[in-house]
Parts: C-alpha cells; sequence; structure tokens
C-alpha cells in the first residue's frame, strides 16, 4: 500500500529533521568521520533516520517510504528498461540504446531479503549498462517475510540459469549484487559450481552481507557512522532465514565452500557495520584460491554506490565496477 498524504507528510519530516540535527551537530562538533563533506554526512542522517524508524514501522512501511521517493537519475533516462519473464522470475531487463549488446550482466538488489527491487536501483542498474555496454538483468526475487529461505536463492539461481539456457555466453556473463544481494550472487556462483554448470566470467559484490548475525568489531565501532544497526539486521534475517536456517552457508558467506569461484571485485566502505565481515570474506576466498580485488573507501558507509546521483564517491565506485568488469568481460 502506498503512502498516502499524511505518511509522506511524515516522512519528509523525519528526513528534514534528521538533516537539521546533522547540521546542527556538524556545526558544533564537526564532520561525523573526517572525510566526510556536508552532502555525504547529509545523505546519511536522512538514510539512517528512515531506517531506525522502520524498526517500529516495519518492513511494508520501508518498503512504501522506498517507492515514495522520486527517481531523479540522469542515467536512467538514458537507459531502456522493459519487464521480462526471467524462468518463471520476474525481472527488468535495463539496457543501453541501440543494438542488444553481447554483455550481460545479472543484478541481485540489496534490502536484508525484506526490501528492495530493481526500481529501487534503476539507477545503478542504468549506471551498469551504459558503462559496461551490457544488458542487466535486474532480478525481482522473493522478499521476506512473505516467502522465507530458501526462496530468494531459489528465484536468484533460476534465473541466471534462464539466461545461460537462453544463449548468454558465459565468457561475456557477469553477476553482481549488493548488500543481500552480494551474498545471492556468491550463493547463485556456488550452486552452478556445485552443479557443475558453466559459470559467469566475473561477479561485482558491493559490500556484500556476509554474516547475518555477526556481533562486535565493526558492527559496534561504527553503529554511529552508518545507517543501520545490528538489531535492524537480526530482525530482517530472522524474517527471512530465522533460527539455524541463517547459518546455512548460502545465507552466511563465511560458512560457504567457495574454491572454484570466478574472480571477484568486492568492495566495501570504511565505515559500514559490515566491515569486519566483509574482509573476513575476502580472506577466506584468497584463501580458497579465489582471484579477489578488495576495494576498501574509507570513511564510507553501507551501500554509498547507490547513492551515486548525490554523492560524487558513489558515482567513482560504479565507474570503478564498470571498469572492472570491461577488463574481466568479452
Amino acid at each position: 500500500m502506498a503512502l498516502g498524504v499524511a505518511g509522506k507528510a511524515e516522512l519528509l519530516a523525519l528526513v528534514a529533521g534528521s538533516q537539521a540535527g546533522a547540521l546542527a551537530r556538524r556545526l558544533v562538533r564537526g564532520p561525523r568521520r573526517p572525510g566526510w563533506p556536508l552532502r555525504t554526512e547529509l545523505a546519511a542522517a536522512a538514510m539512517r533516520a528512515v531506517l531506525m524508524r522502520s524498526k517500529r514501522r516495519g518492513v511494508h512501511w520501508l518498503r512504501d517510504a522506498q517507492a515514495a521517493v522520486p527517481s531523479l537519475s540522469a542515467a536512467a533516462k538514458r537507459a531502456r528498461f522493459e519487464p521480462v519473464d526471467a524462468g518463471g522470475v520476474p525481472a527488468v531487463w535495463c539496457a543501453p540504446p541501440g543494438p542488444a549488446p553481447r554483455r550481460t550482466i545479472v543484478y541481485f538488489h540489496g534490502g536484508g531479503y525484506v526490501i528492495g527491487s530493481p526500481a529501487t536501483h534503476r539507477d545503478l542498474l542504468a549506471r551498469l549498462a551504459l558503462g559496461a555496454g551490457a544488458r542487466v538483468l535486474g532480478v525481482d526475487y522473493r522478499l521476506a517475510p512473505e516467502h522465507r529461505f530458501p526462496a530468494a536463492h531459489d528465484d536468484c539461481l533460476r534465473a541466471t540459469r534462464w539466461l545461460l539456457a537462453a544463449g548468454a555466453e558465459p565468457a561475456a556473463l557477469a553477476v553482481a549484487g549488493d548488500s543481500a544481494g552480494g551474498a545471492l550472487a556468491v550463493a547463485t556462483l556456488c550452486g552452478l559450481r556445485d552443479a557443475g554448470e558453466p559459470l559467469p566470467a566475473a561477479a561485482a559484490l558491493l559490500c556484500p552481507w556476509a554474516d547475518p548475525l555477526a556481533a562486535g568489531g565493526s558492527m559496534d565501532a561504527n553503529a554511529d557512522a552508518d545507517f543501520g544497526d545490528r538489531e535492524l539486521l537480526v530482525g530482517w534475517i530472522g524474517q527471512y532465514a530465522p533460527g539455524e536456517q541463517a547459518r546455512d552457508p548460502r545465507v552466511t558467506l563465511l560458512r560457504a565452500e567457495l574454491g572454484g569461484l570466478p574472480p571477484l571485485l568486492v568492495q566495501a566502505g570504511g565505515a559500514e557495520i559490515l566491515r569486519d565481515q566483509i574482509e573476513a570474506f575476502v580472506a577466506r576466498a584468497r584463501a580458497a584460491g579465489v582471484d579477489v580485488r578488495f576495494d576498501l573507501a574509507p570513511d564510507l558507509f553501507h551501500d554509498w554506490q547507490l547513492q551515486a546521483e548525490l554523492l560524487p564517491e558513489g558515482a567513482r565506485a560504479v565507474d570503478e565496477i564498470v571498469a572492472y568488469l570491461d577488463s574481466r568481460l568479452k
């Protein structure tokens, strides 16, 4: 259900109040992180306010709040979007103008398995399509709490298999995803590998959610700078993979067998609460013989790449993803 007039007014007041508070704090104490310009601080404050409000409002309110934010993406206006049935899984094609390119990227959006869709990631999908000269398949996998583990995992693997069966060349194919979508990307690669099926040429993982039940370390140290906290994340994973299901290697990547995966680009923010678990995942992947490029962006929060239209840091990160995929895809 979309937010009504009162709901939109509440959302606007919440964002405005968070930014006023962030500005007042900055004037008195300076930036929350040394490397943060004002625009970064205001963006972080607004996202944190909305996500923390969702603790009592719930994920359906958060979905409605996401849908209420207007898209201001110049890149999305240049790209072509078209819905598609990806082997029984709803998805969206995003492509650059002109003939269909040879390259393909399968993208799994983030959102803790409970929020998000290709629509919330239109800017990122478009930037990848335009920059890499590729068709991007944005997979609209099922969300919790309506659909629990392994629904999202099954959908992502099914959509990727559909794409391969339709003739996508593995050498010209990559998978990518942010946050929970990064975990889904790794699980999809492992599923293909375990079945002896062709693997994509590379993967890009943006702030992958590698250990949903992690505690301590960066989960505490960066709680003031990031826009979520452990309580929020544990609540989300409990709606998708409750109890011991959260420890399944498809969900907790630190338990996964990673040998035999294609080259990976992994990005993380130095100020995000997931920093420690992402670094642990990179170490495990390298120990398993995987070719991993790890880019750590100092002082940046979780999923800053999704703010590429607002933050130069986000645009640069997406440019780095495009350059990496361009070097790996035929």
